[in-house]
């Protein structure tokens, strides 16, 4: 394999860190699976690197192309190790963070407690300052009120701070010299901006995005620092990328210093990779199901793309979705790829709480200790256990036969905590557990789908990760999709999207502007948005150029996000047509803007389920995407074999299956002895070194030309 180039993704999840190793000549795909480190992530990231290229016989200086999808901003916020942090705000609005919102996520919850502030009060200091709305300066700052609060910094040993003034989106000039003055007391101080982080509307949003980048770019940069640093060691010199949660990269100099764009770093991955693979067989609207050790998530793909929502928080049970007020979280208002998580993931615990009922997750199990069948001192039963007790893994191929599963130690396990307490068989009780699993992530596919204004009957669903396949038959057959993926290597797939999508970089502008203002026939109002537009994309080009990408290969994105007068949420619109990277694209006049008006409309009913057609629209905020393109690697197809299915029978035995009652005898097949062509009927087992996938009665697994199976109801062909 000499003189050929590789592609390298390393993506890190709660149980197990992925790795995906792609040859740019032949598509050659090699994979590799190491428990993740929590204590340490990048251990388990470089014993991933080190096991792949162990994998492909590759030598570290062929890897032209190395991404990383991680969660080491989330897991920080989560568990709470953010070093000190101050916030710096307008005179007036120092008690901002402690107010937060005036909403909660369970209206009749008297027990719930909001979560405390990430920056105390002690912490947030005002300014004398004031710009209006349009950003004009109505009260001069006062610099030497910045002084005395960089000297209070000093005595309180900060390192990171967080500048939010009021209006500070409109015009950034008072937090930029803000700013410059704290360098200058402090020059090795971290400061984020909100009006570079996240310049729109909204104090608390914005404050609180921009808060959340503060606690995490001392741990982030220390992270991403700390990997390139064992890369060189290891003599991989290709320039490290870093996933968004927008679903695209972006290069760990721009991670480290906004970190806050990639919090859903590794699930995005997930929701790409699954985009892809669905394309190439001609499906543009689908649903990803991603089933790890910790969690399970569902995303959905629109006419081939990926839908983004703003509405996110993290540091909670709260999940992003449009309409969704959670507010039992940090949230951030960023563009990340809407998913809906639940914690149902394979590590995921099983337990009888006080009232008696058996309930699953959202504690999990993790890497550390993991399964009580792992036999690393796990000791609460999980949904492995109850799929191993079921007979729906095989206790010798776990991980391709590398880690052998303790069937008794799980059905012992299932028996004291869950069995014995609800007075009920093991059996039943590994049932039930997977029928809650069941119950909770149908829920999830359902906030995805119906909630959404969207019909499951008509979509796709990919399913991936190590325990999605051993799922995703039965939520189908409940939620009647018609058509279930499973791709090659699924255990490993989130990893394959970080090698499958471009450099992304967002931007936003709020001005609130009347669509029908009586100056859009003029052309004024027209003017002003292209220039709004005008002003992000140049920014996005310069952005690119220093990352070293050609006018060429430049694509940047338009959009506007709308609301009725008098509404307080806006929905977002895409522009048609697409500005290339060397300034040319299409313009924006009366007939196009009255076309996304419309469109908006049409938006609103869908995902609502009512449109207001006569009412005045708002334009509110204005985005820009730029789309630095990188080449895919080129995926490898599979042929016949010239054998019959029957030849990838590994042979049979007794699973048990709920729609039918009990075990029945059924046959296991051996996914890598599967070729193009190739036919299973349910009920069936397919096992890889990966994953599992469970076939039921009723439906049938076509192997394509890519590899993937499809699965699809039908009986024995």
């Amino acid at each position: 394999m000499t003189g050929n180039r590789f592609h390298l993704g390393i993506d890190v999840g709660g149980t197990f860190t992925d790795a995906v190793l792609i040859c740019e000549e032949t598509g050659r795909i090699d994979t590799a699976k190491v428990p993740s480190t929590p204590a340490d992530p990048s251990i388990g990231f470089m014993a991933a690197v080190a096991r792949a290229l162990e994998a492909g016989a590759v030598d570290p200086g062929a890897i032209s192309h190395l991404v990383h999808g991680t969660t080491v901003a989330t897991n920080s916020l989560i568990e709470g190790k953010t070093p000190k942090t101050a916030f710096v705000t307008t005179e007036g609005f120092g008690d901002m963070l402690e107010i937060a919102r005036q909403v909660r996520p369970s209206l009749y919850d008297v027990h719930f407690e909001k979560l405390r502030p990430l920056v105390p009060r002690d912490l947030c200091f005002e300014v004398p300052e004031r710009l209006d709305a349009a950003g004009n300066v109505l009260k001069a700052l006062d610099e030497g009120a910045v002084q005395e609060i960089a000297a209070a910094l000093r005595a309180h040993e900060v390192r990171s701070v967080a500048v939010c003034l009021l209006h500070g989106y409109a015009n950034p000039v008072h937090e930029e010299r803000v700013a410059e003055v704290l360098r200058e007391e402090d020059p090795e101080l971290l400061i984020s901006l909100s009006s570079s982080v996240c310049p729109e509307f909204r104090e608390y949003f914005r404050a609180s995005t921009c808060v959340i980048n503060a606690c995490i770019v001392p741990v982030v940069a220390r992270y991403l620092a700390g990997i390139e640093e064992g890369l060189g060691r290891a003599g991989l010199e290709a320039e490290l990328l870093v996933m968004q949660s927008n679903g695209g990269v972006l290069t760990a100099e721009q991670a480290a210093s906004k970190p806050v764009f990639m919090v859903e770093s590794g699930p995005a991955a997930g929701v790409v990779s699954a985009n892809f693979i669905a394309g190439r067989l001609g499906h543009a609207d689908l649903i990803s199901f991603d089933m790890g050790g910790t969690t399970a998530k569902a995303g959905l793909v629109l006419d081939g793309r990926p839908r983004v929502t703003k509405e996110y928080e993290v540091g909670a049970q709260a999940q992003p979705g449009q309409g969704m007020t959670r507010a039992a979280g940090y949230p951030i208002r960023t563009p990340v790829i809407d998913l809906v998580e639940v914690g149902a993931g394979g590590g995921s615990l099983a337990w009888v709480d006080a009232g008696g009922g058996l309930r699953v997750g959202p504690r999990s199990a993790g890497a550390d200790p993991g399964p009580i069948c792992y036999g690393r001192g796990g000791t609460e039963p999980t949904i492995t256990d109850a799929n191993l007790v079921l007979g729906r893994l095989n206790p010798e191929y776990f991980l391709g036969g590398e880690m052998p599963l303790d069937v008794e130690a799980a059905a012992a396990g299932i028996r004291e905590r869950c069995a014995e307490p609800l007075g009920l068989d093991p059996i039943e009780a590994a049932n039930g557990i997977i029928e809650i699993a069941n119950a909770t992530m149908i829920n999830a596919l359902r906030l995805v789908t119906v909630r959404r204004g969207n019909d499951p009957r008509e979509l796709t669903m990919v399913a991936f990760g190590g325990a999605g396949p051993l799922h995703a038959n039965r939520l189908c057959m409940e939620m009647q999709i018609p058509t279930l993926v499973v791709p090659p290597s699924p255990g490993t797939a989130s990893a394959l999207g970080l090698l499958v999508t471009d450099l992304r970089h967002e931007f936003s502008r709020t001005r609130v502007m009347a669509a029908d203002d009586a100056d859009v026939a003029g052309g004024g109002l027209t003017a002003r948005i292209r220039e709004l537009f005008e002003a992000m994309e140049e920014e996005g080009r310069r952005t690119l150029r220093r990352e070293g990408v050609a006018a060429a290969d430049m694509e940047f994105r338009r959009g506007i996000e709308m609301r009725y007068a008098g509404q307080s949420s806006e929905v977002a619109v895409t522009l048609p047509g697409e500005a290339a990277g060397d300034g040319a694209g299409g313009g924006l006049d009366a007939p196009a803007l009255a076309d996304a008006v419309r469109r908006f409309h049409a938006e609103h009913e869908r995902a609502y389920g009512h449109g207001y057609p006569e009412e005045p629209v708002e334009l509110v905020n204005f985005t820009v995407t730029a789309i630095g393109r990188i080449a895919r690697p080129r995926l490898p197809r599979i042929g016949s074999n010239g054998k019959g299915v029957a030849d990838a029978q590994r042979g049979t035995r007794q699973v048990f299956f709920s729609d039918a009652g009990g075990f029945v005898e059924t046959a296991i097949y051996d996914r890598a002895r599967l070729s193009a062509g190739h036919l299973v009927a349910g009920p069936a087992i397919i096992e890889e070194v990966d994953s599992t996938t469970l076939l039921h009665a009723g439906y049938r697994a076509e192997v394509d030309e890519f590899g993937n199976l499809l699965v699809s109801p039908g009986g024995a062909p």
